[in-house]
């Protein structure tokens, strides 16, 4: 019996296929894939990789987001998040307004402290926490940037754009997520800020590789380091070039283009040597500890499922660590250890993922794919194993 029966990945690409009239061997013909990994992951015997899931939209012309069920509706209205979502397109709609005299807002010291506070709850997996505050916060902040006109509110303003969007694209809404990027672009072109401005192009970029526009994506990562040679050099802005290079090698891990991803891996490890640590410059968690779980993130996007786990046997993720990062590594160590029949650790590291950070494991499509994956497997799980798939539906 399956604990996730609403509508499991293999049933939601066989609706959207017989909604658009196609055989399998037409959905095959126009995804490249082969033909039993057609058969079998509509069947739900084949879990959904990053790279299949694009395909897969691209052949249906529908998003990623629909192919994996984005956004969870029922789990979102029973935590109660689905009501938080139309505030922040409302807030991101007053850009442009100027200050609003019904707004009394704070000075920008307080506005920035606010904003710090909701970066640190998302790296935190604190996701309701910065969904409910971010609204008010940039209507506020808003007012008062139009109102003072200094770099300081403008970028105070384009980090609340930021913490939107990493709500929208956590819980599944890459619409809001592209808006609230472009709302950072407009709020960082008037803070001159081109350290700032590589990170819009590297999100920008995440935004396209979730989507599988690779090309594009890649073009992105380019612009983004051109971007950043406008800026001083600085601390901020080699950790940024690095976080930029960790992104491209994912991108071309997912391409399968190995000689690239390796080059780029290498490039952040040798930027990543200079500074250390740098977990809370711009909240990127740069360093040592995020190029070695990208480097096992590029083994699994190359199905390299076996290198990708022995990769991360060296890790030590450090106590302060963001544990919404940590929470992704473990959920794509779950996922490469089901592709190499190691199911127990896999489940093991899926309910690592849910106590780093579970707010954000619940509504993240690996986690998902990889429990339907591993019910697939047809082992006899014990009774944590369906308890952690009624998790993943409830309000709790």
């Amino acid at each position: 019996m399956h604990a996730l029966p609403h509508d499991h990945t293999g049933n939601r690409i066989a609706r959207l296929r017989t909604e658009r009239q196609l055989t399998q061997k037409e959905l095959q013909e126009l995804s490249s894939l082969p033909i039993s990994t057609v058969q079998k992951t509509e069947q739900g015997l084949l879990p959904l990789t990053p790279h299949v899931a694009a395909c897969f939209a691209r052949a249906l012309r529908v998003s990623v987001a629909t192919i994996v069920g984005q956004p969870y509706e029922n789990e979102l209205r029973a935590d109660n998040l689905d009501a938080l979502i139309h505030p922040i397109r409302e807030a991101l709609d007053v850009y442009d307004l100027g200050a609003d005299p019904e707004i009394n807002a704070r000075d920008t010291a307080e506005l920035h402290a606010q904003a710090e506070r909701l970066c640190a709850a998302v790296r935190g997996g604190e996701i309701k926490t910065a969904a409910s505050d971010v609204a008010g916060l940039i209507q506020e902040a808003a007012s008062a940037a139009h109102e003072a006109a200094t770099r300081d509110g403008w970028l105070t303003l384009a980090s609340l754009y930021r913490t939107s969007y990493d709500v929208a694209a956590k819980l599944g809404f890459p619409d809001l997520a592209a808006l609230s990027l472009a709302r950072l672009d407009w709020a960082a072109q008037r803070g001159s800020d081109a350290v700032l401005g590589g990170i819009y192009q590297y999100l920008r970029a995440l935004t396209h590789l979730r989507e599988g526009q690779y090309r594009t994506g890649q073009r992105l990562i380019t612009l983004g380091l051109s971007v950043l040679q406008q800026a001083e050099p600085s601390p901020e802005r080699q950790v940024v070039t690095g976080q930029l290079h960790l992104g491209a090698a994912v991108m071309a891990g997912r391409t399968h283009d190995e000689e690239l991803a390796h080059a780029h891996l290498s490039s952040a490890e040798q930027i990543a040597a200079e500074t250390g640590e740098a977990a809370s410059v711009h909240w990127l968690a740069f360093g040592p500890t995020n190029v070695k779980v990208h480097r096992v993130s590029v083994l699994a996007e190359l199905d390299q499922y076996g290198d990708a786990v022995e990769a991360s046997a060296g890790i030590a993720i450090p106590r302060d660590w963001p544990k919404s990062r940590t929470s992704h590594h473990y959920a794509e160590l779950a996922r490469a250890e089901m592709w190499t029949g190691n199911l127990d650790s896999a489940f093991r590291n899926l309910q690592k993922a849910r106590q780093s950070a579970p707010q954000q494991a619940k509504y993240h499509p690996t986690v998902r794919d990889t429990y339907e994956g591993l019910e697939a497997a047809h082992r006899q799980f014990p009774e944590s194993f369906l308890s952690f798939g009624s998790w993943l539906r409830s309000p709790r």
